[in-house]
């Protein structure tokens, strides 16, 4: 990874969930309720639609590039050992799926890390991330670490922000600390 990536790292340790309650609570009283993919069920027609999900909200991703085929994604990114159904949450609009905050168990490395957060066009801007991340952030717990670490693209300016304004810090660690 060269200059255009920044690092990104959270000791949960010293993160004050109860700070960001809002967001969550502003999403329920529009209609949208968090859960996890393990909650769901990892079944084929929620693994499709995670990846529909996550295909959608990739392609804003600056250099992102063309996305997974159905079969790489599951291959590549979901029948890992890295993956667990606990680490991805979920936002619904009643049945309709309208973002996802998918974290990966890293303890190996001593962490977590957040693979990807996307919120569909039509439902961003809410603080749907932000609740998201934050009832994400138990399963670093759940893999009893304490550091959530991120990467993004430099000109990913807003998601760059978003972490930051949770308390996420700027790191210096290399791919093999994944």
């Amino acid at each position: 990874m060269g200059e255009a990536w920044v690092r990104l790292e959270l000791d949960v340790r010293t993160f004050d969930a109860g700070r960001w309650a809002p967001y969550a609570d502003r999403c329920r009283a529009s209609g949208i309720r968090l859960t996890t993919f393990a909650d769901l069920g990892d079944v084929p027609a929620h693994r499709r639609r995670l990846y529909e999900l996550n295909k959608e909200c990739a392609a804003d991703i600056p250099g992102r590039g063309p996305f997974y085929s159905y079969d790489a994604y599951v291959r590549e990114r979901v029948d890992v050992p890295s993956f667990d159904p606990r680490g991805v949450v979920l936002a619904l609009v009643g049945d309709t799926w309208v973002g996802m905050a998918a974290t990966s168990d890293r303890r190996a490395r001593g962490c977590v890390f957040n693979e990807m957060t996307g919120v569909r066009r039509g439902h961003r801007g809410a603080g749907v991330a932000v609740a998201m991340k934050v009832y994400g952030m138990g399963f670093a717990g759940l893999c009893g670490v304490h550091l959530v670490r991120t990467v993004h693209h430099a000109a990913n300016a807003p998601v760059i922000a978003l972490n930051r304004m949770l308390g996420y810090t700027d790191a210096a660690w290399d791919e093999s600390a994944l």
